[in-house]
């Protein structure tokens, strides 16, 4: 739904404690799905503006250093119309907002129907054309299910490294700040968008191993969205990625 409400303080410091004593670094949140910066319906377009400035407001709140935003749907307009909208939204839905410490993280997409983001260069055009409607720092996100879906073969060591190659050459990897780790139940270069367990997918757990070992990807936090099942299903696919990272004789 739409409506949100603003974190109660004690319950912000209950969170900043946890974290501390986790060492629950960084802290990334994911924007309400139902927002669409790149609509052009009016009414949706309003609420998104809305409701993406409650969320940067409540990012702020907790501590939050990131925000992960889908780049929204074109539907009715040219893509590039679509991302100058987008843009646009942005620009006007941080207005005044005090933010300080969080960056807004630009999530890849599968690519399905209209959406925006599946290609690298889309996602670098977008955080190009924010720049010119504020200076809240903008950086990506890549899902792993996304990446597979939209024709990236990081199921391959050599479709990885073209694949890294390319991040580097178009969006920079320093820019890439998380990564979604989600096997995908739909194939290579599919457009559709459905997340699977580690290793129950066409990526499978080698091509995780790899990611996680990988010396460019290795210090980058990697977050689950994989389904829920069956209780304990988070905490299985927890275990899997933590078992895939370890180095070989390390334990």
């Amino acid at each position: 739904m739409w409506r949100a409400t603003h974190p109660a303080r004690d319950r912000v410091r209950l969170l900043r404690a946890a974290r501390e004593r986790f060492d629950l670094h960084p802290l990334a949140i994911h924007v309400n799905y139902l927002v669409n910066l790149a609509s052009r319906d009016p009414t949706i377009r309003g609420k998104s503006i809305a409701a993406f400035r409650g969320e940067l407001e409540r990012a702020a709140a907790i501590g939050a250093e990131y925000l992960v935003v889908h780049p929204g749907n074109y539907k009715g307009r040219s893509v590039e119309e679509g991302m100058a909208a987008f843009a646009q939204a942005l620009g006007d839905s941080v207005k005044g907002v005090r933010a300080r410490g969080v960056t807004v993280l630009l999530e890849s997409t599968a690519g399905c129907g209209a959406s925006i983001g599946s290609r690298f260069e889309e996602l670098h055009s977008l955080r190009e054309l924010a720049r010119g409607h504020t200076d809240l720092p903008v950086g990506y996100c890549l899902d792993t299910c996304h990446l597979l879906a939209a024709g990236f073969d990081i199921a391959t060591a050599a479709g990885l490294r073209a694949t890294l190659g390319r991040v580097e050459e178009v969006l920079g990897l320093a820019n890439v700040h998380v990564i979604h780790a989600n096997d995908s139940k739909a194939p290579l270069g599919s457009r559709v968008d459905r997340h699977a367990g580690i290793g129950e997918g066409h990526i499978g757990k080698a091509a995780f191993r790899r990611m996680l070992r990988h010396p460019k990807l290795r210090s980058k936090p990697f977050i689950l969205e994989t389904p829920v099942k069956h209780p304990g299903d988070d905490r299985r696919n927890l275990d899997t990625l933590k078992a895939l990272a370890r180095r070989a004789g390390r334990p």
